[in-house]
């Protein structure tokens, strides 16, 4: 064991970021109650905060931390439980307690939690937060900032929806092909959402938001390999591995953001690029195209300019299109709108970017305010395209993003 309270919240951090997830699905498949499992975990977490630092990081912090939450998890059923059947259900997870555990033993059951979040007996606007949440440990205000609603809110729904799992009794399984539906839509958005949480932190610089991105890969390979002939499971991956490719090129030698557009494609990784291109290949000879798949097919005309030196916004144009048509997400319609700047012109930007504007989620959403500032600039209408480059500056999280939107504005001030 090693000594020292550094030590000791340091091992407690990186057990929570690599483990969370997988230690809520094993306890949650046993009794089918997420909050409860939720609650043993935390009381782990905290345990192990209070004595690491006193007795060492044990040699398999993963197993301590399921150890305990397993007796806190005994020690409240057997607070609450008097009945009969409750005994029985007591008796149930106390022997489970004794069994003993180790790393290699606990298996991973991540993914049938997923599925379990995305059961229909859960309301759909829900299903993909609530994986987010249980899965990889997000707060609901991090997830209400993703879908674009009010932390209150989301917690509330959250909250409903654990109740739901354990009232119902919701199997903790992968489903077969006949039910996955739109069960498997849930899962691919939280798995997406959860890498585009760790892509807007390419330099891993907060712990709540670090090895999200390659999580989010390694959960999109896992899907994808379980369900090999599922053309959205392949588009995500490939959507993802694009997106990955590039993580190098978004900041230059001095650590300020550089994008798209201006990126270096010598510095994009050749092999992720390629992986991607062929896994959108084989989901396109499959016949049935969906989201993810034209999301990842944008990212291939992006990545064609390491081919052609210039990229083809006629087609970028097109792709949002056709995904708009099928996913009326106002963010497709952001991306839209500068694809279509791109080709028309800026006049025909910004209209396509006003139509958008009675949506009163883009009030807070960033993309929105900086994509209207850099076309209000190219129109001349400086104190316009001032304004809104204060308003996407002030919601910007990312320092280096924050001062490339800086420098642009300071450009117009001068």
């Amino acid at each position: 064991m090693e000594n020292g309270p550094e030590i000791a919240r340091a091992a407690a951090e990186t057990a929570a970021r690599q483990s969370y997830g997988k230690l809520v699905a094993w306890l949650a498949a046993r009794t089918r109650d997420v909050a409860a499992a939720e609650d043993a975990l935390a009381d782990a977490f905290a345990a192990a905060l209070e004595r690491w630092p006193r007795t060492g990081v044990p040699e398999k912090p993963e197993a301590w931390l399921l150890a305990v939450a397993r007796r806190r998890r005994v020690d409240a059923v057997r607070r609450r439980l008097t009945s009969e059947a409750g005994r029985e259900h007591l008796k149930l997870i106390a022997e489970e307690a004794e069994a003993r555990m180790t790393d290699e033993d606990l298996p991973d059951e991540r993914l049938r939690l997923m599925f379990a979040c995305a059961h229909p007996a859960i309301e759909a606007s829900v299903r993909s937060p609530l994986i987010l949440q249980t899965v990889l440990g997000f707060d609901a205000a991090t997830i209400a900032s993703a879908f674009l609603v009010s932390p209150a809110t989301m917690g509330q729904r959250l909250v409903r929806a654990k109740t739901r799992i354990r009232e119902t009794g919701i199997p903790f399984r992968v489903p077969e092909r006949a039910e996955l539906g739109e069960r498997l839509d849930a899962v691919l958005e939280a798995i997406y959402a959860a890498f585009a949480e760790g892509w807007s932190d390419p330099a891993g610089t907060e712990t709540r938001r670090r090895n999200l991105a390659t999580e989010g890969i390694w959960l999109g390979r896992l899907v994808a390999s379980l369900l090999p002939e599922e053309p959205e499971a392949l588009g995500l991956l490939s959507l993802m591995l694009f997106a990955e490719a590039r993580r190098t090129a978004r900041r230059d030698a001095a650590g300020d953001y550089v994008p798209l557009a201006e990126q270096d494609y010598t510095l994009w990784d050749r092999a992720l690029v390629d992986e991607a291109e062929a896994l959108l290949g084989h989901a396109a000879t499959m016949g049935v195209i969906g989201r993810y798949q034209l999301e990842a097919a944008v990212q291939s005309a992006h990545a064609a300019r390491r081919l052609t030196g210039r990229t083809d916004w006629v087609a970028v144009r097109e792709l949002y299109d056709a995904l708009l048509s099928i996913a009326g997400s106002p963010v497709v319609g952001i991306n839209r709108a500068v694809a279509i700047a791109e080709a028309e012109g800026a006049v025909a930007g910004l209209a396509a970017l006003y139509v958008l504007g009675h949506d009163k989620r883009l009030d807070e959403y960033q993309p929105y305010w900086a994509v209207r500032a850099g076309l209000l600039a190219r129109l001349g209408q400086v104190p316009h395209a001032i304004e809104a480059y204060d308003r996407a500056i002030g919601l910007e999280r990312d320092p280096a993003v924050r001062r490339f939107l800086q420098g642009k504005r300071a450009v117009l001030r001068n």
